[in-house]
């Protein structure tokens, strides 16, 4: 029980600390209106991304949670991969990906094979399904 409490105050605080950087990419004026006119809906999304992925709210994603990551987008790596898509993203060299550096990723112009994944996954999730009821069909416009 303790245990339970403790992980839900670190990701809270986790949450707090990830809308006080949003903010502040905001208000830095870094990028633009014209460039990213939905950026703050953007960066709540980012975040979420990187919360769901970061599992023990250590706030890094680390090459294991990477791992399970890539596995739930359908899109399994090599450790070696795994490690080169870190690498690309990595600014620090602590060897996982930092809440930070995930947003320079994503809003950044330098594309690498984790922000083109995440991107693709995300258009892919943009197309809207049909609502209501399918068409009639007859035997005679069955193929």
């Amino acid at each position: 029980m303790m245990h339970e409490k403790a992980y839900s105050d670190r990701k809270r605080s986790q949450e707090d600390a990830f809308a006080a950087y949003n903010k502040e990419i905001i208000t830095s004026g870094k990028y633009s209106e014209d460039e990213y006119p939905d950026l703050e809906e953007r960066l709540v999304s980012y975040k979420g991304m990187f919360m769901e992925f970061d599992e023990n709210s250590s706030g890094d994603i680390d090459i294991m949670e990477l791992k399970r990551m890539m596995e739930k987008l359908g899109q399994a790596k090599t450790h070696l991969e795994l490690k080169k898509m870190i690498t690309e993203v990595d600014t620090t060299n602590s060897g996982t990906i930092h809440y930070n550096e995930f947003i320079e990723m994503m809003l950044g112009k330098r594309n690498s094979i984790l922000k083109l994944i995440l991107m693709f996954e995300e258009k892919k999730q943009e197309k809207e399904r049909p609502t209501g009821n399918p068409p009639k069909r007859d035997l005679e416009h069955l193929p």
